[in-house]
């Protein structure tokens, strides 16, 4: 880190009155965004969000066209946020209007790209699972947290306080940049040939109609990074607010199913076929406006594209640049993505898949 930037952080802190707490670094993931935790004098404690504005590509202005997207990059043609900390902000201030514990945002400079946040603790449900305690009510609760989400239609812009953010869809551009990355970086990381243009086109016309059919669903509030290392247990609370929320920046208006999909098939823990019928019979039962057929055919196939984005632009991308803990997690996904070709509907994917993917050069 820079010395400018370590002291545009220590004159933020001291502005706002944390001049004198005493910071601890936090393990990070794949993003460009760093954690503290601030110890304050009194015993409080508090979290430093530090998203460096310049470390990422430009977002996406909201009547921007397809090609303007692309030309900008693949933050504003997926339609992520690039850990805007105005993103942050009024989605923060848009889960807690709805009751919902998203982290308190005590002080904040969008410009410098800096915040500080309410500390929910460390009860990541992934560690608490890890640690023994049941993961059945706490997918219960997850699920709770999404029917609730649902419930009311969301805004077209969220606003906090100064700062404001376009609720924009999740479009069907979106999902084919971000379902595309496997035609990327699947074959470098495996070891294959690049596909032909003859099996592009093949996927072409497979996925076309579930990126349409994503884009026609996408009437609610999404979290967009909805799993077990992004929610905290807060049992002291109630309802629905015992679920903490964490990296939501990136939320879009999305189909019902997409958070689920992440929920249910987390490519970092196992969750078992038998808690995903659950927690999607326990859903179903909380929106029954949802033709249940319909929904679980939508589900299944955006779960598989969702399979394909995390395959090709998390995980080989990452492993290509020398990450190489993300192959971990790559047998889990391949097994999630089989499971959901198991569907009849996806029988042209499958195809495809046993074609020119085959089983030895699926991590």
């Amino acid at each position: 880190m820079s010395s400018d930037r370590e002291a545009l952080k220590s004159d933020f802190l001291a502005s706002h009155g944390f001049g004198r707490a005493r910071r601890e670094p936090l393990s990070g993931d794949a993003s460009t965004r760093a954690y503290e935790r601030l110890h304050l004098p009194d015993g409080a404690r508090l979290i430093f969000m530090d998203q460096p504005p310049a470390l990422e590509s430009s977002v996406c202005p909201p009547d921007a066209t397809p090609g303007q997207r692309i030309a900008l990059g693949y933050n504003a043609a997926s339609r992520l946020a690039a850990g805007s900390v105005a993103a942050f902000v009024a989605v923060a201030g848009f889960l807690r209007s709805r009751g919902l514990s998203a982290p308190e945002v005590l002080a904040h400079d969008v410009a410098a790209g800096l915040a500080v946040l309410e500390d929910l603790g460390d009860g990541l449900f992934a560690t608490l699972v890890e640690e023994g305690q049941a993961e059945r009510p706490l997918y219960e609760a997850a699920v709770d947290v999404q029917a609730a989400l649902q419930a009311q239609a969301p805004p077209a812009v969220l606003t906090a306080g100064d700062a404001s953010w376009p609720l924009l869809s999740y479009d069907t551009l979106a999902l084919k940049i971000g379902t595309d990355t496997f035609l990327e970086f699947w074959p470098q990381f495996a070891g294959l040939a690049a596909f032909t243009p003859d099996a592009i086109a093949e996927w072409e016309a497979l996925w076309a109609p579930i990126w349409v059919r994503g884009e026609t669903g996408a009437t609610v509030f999404t979290h967009r990074d909805y799993h077990a290392q992004n929610l905290l247990w807060l049992p002291e609370r109630q309802g629905a607010a015992r679920v903490g929320l964490l990296d939501f920046q990136d939320a879009l208006r999305a189909h019902p199913a997409w958070d689920l999909t992440h929920l249910l098939q987390d490519a970092r823990r196992d969750v078992s076929a038998e808690l995903e019928a659950a927690m999607l019979d326990r859903f179903l039962a909380a929106r029954p406006n949802l033709e249940r057929e319909a929904f679980l055919a939508d589900y299944r196939a955006l779960a598989t594209a969702n399979a394909a984005r995390i395959l090709g632009r998390v995980f080989a991308r990452q492993a290509l640049a020398g990450r190489a803990q993300y192959k971990a997690y790559m047998p889990r996904t391949w097994r999630y993505l089989e499971r959901n070709l198991e569907d009849p509907q996806l029988a042209g994917l499958k195809r495809w898949f046993d074609t020119h993917v085959p089983v030895e050069a699926r991590a």
